[in-house]
């Protein structure tokens, strides 16, 4: 691969970061020619050159003369990217970046607002450099989603901003000392039958190792065979050693100060901890996971992407001292836990977090910034997307996400700018630019440099809820036209639109603005050509989100564990909301939810697809019931809903996301429609398993029950799906087709 990349870093680097960069690039210069420079000598720069990383050092004591000194370096040698890492290596970067005009990149391992907490002088001066110095930094790569997120959120471009996480080498045998060995050479006697429980850290505020201590002392009461031990030094040891005291441990926890043998620390371990009150994505715990550990931990960073709760690990909340000491007490007699737990973690480190992982992601990176610093000349390069998006709706928001993972198969790198009633958490959320929706100045704007408008998904195209929602969203596909962009409407529905003066300006409008549409069910077709919609091409596709996959069983078994649920436990999902007629209803909900775990001993399980609207509906089904129940309204992903609905017996609902993603996944469903868009869905894929609202009794509904319950998961409902699948391609296929051309 023919990229070469200069590294720039201040060298005086320690802990998790040093480790990152360090094995980063030993393992990049496999691959490409990735060098680095550093502003100081020391322990940074020996173990570079040990490594074999070609390393230089810049440190004249003149500052401009190592700029003019670095400026002949990167102009001479012809690197294609410049990678810059902590305030030094950032100031330096922007200080060459006008007269090189290569792409800058930055790897951000903290929150940079933190890094100099309690030292208020270096915050001042480095980090006032660093915080205006990643303001001109091209790119930037998070160390978790949780950091990546930090930075959207302050206004960050989120499509110029990556995700990578630690990795580390799986690969090969660890030289170890035996764990008495070990102990006795840092003078720690304990007693044979100890079960050790390890922190690495540096004994700062923000490690807060004083809830570990504290956590500790609470799990020792009830499991006396429980000994700490704490890696690390730094400012807080006398603090941490009196506080140990003060709580009769000090005989339990040993201090070792700083570890060099770290292999042989971790070896020596039963249950691995980690208590910070902020990281990124801790070295300790995947150092831990080489050794199957079983761990807990704070969920901070990105740790709960690795560690699912109660399936791999058990996570706590940042200074929750009762709820660790909850989990080490739970750990420490259960040996077949803890293996269960430490293998769990192995596999997955493994799998998703090795050094070759993140190798192979920093590589991606850097051809996705070298494509999109490529296009920075394009004159119209972009995708608008309007729709229902930024309202909590999980129906609406799965559209979006469907859509932007088939616009990233189709050109990984072009900029998407999302319509939203919440601009920050559509950023935050999906990593696109993202404008308030009738910000039209914005809008005008931004489609004025777009290569295709995307009306996109639901029913937007109707006038029964409201016809100034109908008269906007035409409006936005003339001006898109207008200026310039191409207009496909997209996995959407059409109608009801009932007055004759909006179906006469939608046909118009269609009819001269749009150049394709993809349909989610025939009778759109129908209603299209009943309103003399002749001149786009018009297909016959199905709602994106069909195409969107579960979170992993392991994700999926963890959210069930959390909520009091067990994962092989048999459930049958129903999702309800409000509207005109479902008042009367409520006792027939509530009487078929009892009959079902009476009847089958299958417990209900309420999901919401909208927070803000569904929960007040469901209580007043749970209140009239007798049988146990679940109501699960987490700000879940849709990946997240599909996985919970995989697990359900049926599915009874009246959300049209709901039997959406049901259908799509195979899951027996029973159909409560609203609107004439449920109906027309559920009779498109051949479900005849529906009924009316108003139609509803408690007799019909377990009936319908019933009959899903004894269709179950069949070969003809499998057939179904891949039929179902096949059709949402026609979305993708029409995209590729208006932005190839």
């Amino acid at each position: 691969m023919n990229i070469k990349v200069l590294t720039l870093i201040s060298g005086g680097d320690v802990g998790g970061a040093k480790t990152h960069v360090l094995s980063l690039l030993k393992k990049l210069n496999e691959s490409i020619k990735a060098d680095m420079i550093c502003f100081t000598e020391g322990v940074f720069v020996d173990d570079a050159r040990a490594m074999g990383i070609p390393t230089r050092v810049l440190n004249s004591g003149n500052i401009f003369k190592d700029i003019a000194t670095l400026k002949e370096i990167v102009v001479s040698e012809k690197y294609d990217i410049i990678h810059s890492h902590g305030s030094r290596g950032n100031f330096m970067a922007t200080a060459i970046k006008r007269c090189c005009g290569l792409p800058l990149v930055s790897t951000v391992h903290s929150d940079y607002r933190l890094d100099y907490l309690g030292r208020p002088l270096a915050n001042i001066t480095y980090g006032t450099i660093n915080k205006i110095a990643l303001r001109k930094i091209d790119f930037l790569i998070g160390v978790s989603d949780r950091t990546s997120e930090i930075l959207i959120s302050r206004g960050f471009k989120p499509d110029c901003v990556y995700t990578i996480y630690n990795g580390i080498d799986m690969s090969g045998e660890m030289a170890v000392k035996p764990r008495r060995e070990f102990l006795k050479a840092l003078g720690v006697s304990f007693p044979e039958d100890s079960i050790f429980v390890g922190i690495a850290a540096r004994l700062q505020p923000v490690k807060d190792v004083a809830t570990m201590i504290r956590g500790f002392a609470i799990a020792a009461k009830k499991e006396p065979r429980l000994r700490l031990l704490v890696a690390g030094d730094g400012p807080e040891e006398a603090n941490l050693k009196s506080l140990a005291k003060e709580l009769g441990v000090d005989d339990k926890v040993a201090f070792l100060g700083w570890i060099k043998d770290m292999n042989s620390f971790y070896a020596a371990l039963d249950i691995n901890g980690l208590s910070s009150l902020s990281e990124t994505f801790a070295y300790a715990l995947t150092e831990g996971a080489r050794y199957a550990l079983p761990t807990v931990s704070s969920d901070v960073g990105g740790v709960g992407r690795l560690i699912d709760n109660g399936v791999s690990g058990f996570l706590f909340e940042p200074g929750d001292a009762e709820t660790l000491a909850k989990y080490l007490t739970a750990l420490a007699p259960d040996e077949k836990l803890r293996s269960d737990f430490g293998n769990k973690l192995y596999e997955k480190t493994k799998k998703l977090f090795s050094l070759d992982a993140t190798c192979n992601t920093q590589l991606e990176i850097y051809k996705s910034i070298l494509r999109k610093h490529g296009h920075k000349a394009d004159k119209r390069y972009g995708i608008v997307i309007c729709g229902a998006y930024g309202m909590g709706n999980i129906g609406d928001e799965s559209i979006l996400e469907a859509i932007l993972a088939e616009i990233k198969q189709a050109d990984p790198d072009i900029p998407v700018y999302v319509l939203s009633r919440n601009p920050k958490e559509t950023r935050k959320k999906n990593r696109v630019r993202s404008i308030y929706t009738f910000n039209i100045l914005s809008f005008l704007s931004t489609t004025s440099k777009a290569s295709l408008y995307i009306n996109g998904g639901g029913n937007l195209m109707q006038d029964d809820s409201s016809r100034r929602s109908l008269w906007f969203y035409l409006y936005t596909i003339v001006a898109a036209k207008k200026r310039g962009a191409k207009v496909i409407m997209y996995g959407c529905g059409i109608g009801p639109i009932n007055y004759r003066f909006n179906r006469k300006l939608s046909a118009k409008i269609i009819n001269k603005y749009v150049d394709a549409i993809t349909l989610r069910e025939d009778a759109s077709i129908e209603e299209l050509k009943s309103m003399g919609v002749i001149k786009p091409e018009i297909l016959l596709a199905a709602d994106p989100a069909l195409s969107l996959l579960s979170e992993s069983e392991d994700r999926i078994k963890s959210i069930m564990l959390t909520n009091g649920m067990l994962p092989d436990g048999g459930y049958i999902c129903f999702m309800v909301r409000d509207w005109p007629g479902f008042e009367e209803k409520v006792s027939a909900f509530a009487g078929a939810a009892d009959y079902v775990y009476e009847k089958h001993g299958l417990t209900p399980v309420f999901l919401t697809i909208d927070r803000t609207r569904d929960c007040e509906p469901t209580g007043r089904i749970t209140r009239l019931m007798k049988a146990p129940y679940f109501i699960l309204d987490s700000p879940f992903s849709s990946g997240e809903v599909i996985g919970i609905m995989s697990k359900m017996a049926a599915v009874v609902s009246i959300r049209l996301h709901g039997l959406i993603f049901a259908s799509g996944h195979g899951v027996p469903l029973v159909g409560i429609v609203y609107e004439p868009k449920v109906s027309a869905f559920l009779d498109y894929i051949g479900q005849s398993n529906y009924m009316e609202l108003e139609d509803v009794s408690e007799e019909k509904l377990v009936a319908a029950i019933e009959k899903a319950i004894e269709q179950g998961r069949s070969e003809e409902q499998a057939e179904a799906v891949a039929r179902l699948w096949e059709l949402e391609k026609v979305n993708r296929q029409a995209l590729d087709k208006l932005l190839n051309n």
